[in-house]
């Protein structure tokens, strides 16, 4: 069977959900520059505060993304609306990743760029880099399986479920990193060391991540026919 994209439409879509949200998630961003600056005063009542802050901003975000994009969408039952446009199920399933990975990518990547840059100018240790790289690579993870999930199961229920609790394995997940001592000997000093187990970790947190949205753009743009 060929598959064909009507990219106008599609790109149409993709505009509706950013145009939609973007007030949203300038608040977001604004609200993590607020943490970094805690983290950039490098006291430690500030380091654990603006930490705090800055992971259940990026959760927030991760939530947000899915949540408004497409449980809010299938609440309101705005769907009949989408099948009344010249659109394919594939279309709509790429227009639907693409607005989702847009509203998460771009506020991931600024607050990612800019804890970073905190990082490395501020009187922080460098080696913590490559645990803040780990922790968003986390998130970047649990937001790919939700969304994954959110593209294929309707119940809003297991949809809250799954988000909430792949977020909050981000404890356990600082737990045992810190018990590795190759990532967490080197955050007390200045010299960024990317150890074999940290590139593991992190080459395992970007193929799962591409792999679940690849296979809800496969399975679920081999549809045909809409939700």
């Amino acid at each position: 069977m060929k598959l064909e994209c009507n990219l106008p439409v599609i790109r149409l879509l993709v505009q509706k959900d950013w145009q939609l949200f973007q007030k949203q998630l300038a608040a977001y961003v604004l609200a993590a520059f607020v943490a970094l600056t805690l983290l950039g005063l490098a006291k430690p009542w500030s380091f654990y505060l603006g930490s705090l802050l800055l992971i259940v901003i990026l959760v927030a975000v991760a939530c947000f993304a899915i949540s408004t994009s497409l449980l809010v969408e299938r609440k309101e039952q705005t769907l009949a609306f989408v099948m009344s446009l010249p659109v394919s199920p594939l279309d709509f399933t790429l227009a639907k990743l693409a607005g989702n990975l847009l509203t998460f990518g771009v506020p991931f990547v600024v607050i990612l760029g800019g804890t970073l840059a905190v990082i490395l100018g501020t009187p922080l240790p460098n080696g913590l880099v490559v645990l803040a790289v780990l922790v968003f690579g986390h998130v970047l993870l649990a937001y790919s399986a939700s969304l994954a999930v959110a593209m294929h199961v309707e119940s809003e229920g297991w949809n809250t479920f799954v988000m909430i609790a792949s977020m909050v394995l981000i404890n356990p997940f600082l737990m045992a990193i810190g018990q590795i001592e190759e990532i967490a000997g080197p955050t007390q000093g200045d010299v960024i060391v990317w150890s074999s187990a940290a590139l593991m970790i992190l080459g395992a947190q970007v193929l799962l991540s591409v792999v679940a949205i690849v296979f809800v753009a496969w399975r679920h743009g081999r549809r045909a026919a809409f939700y």
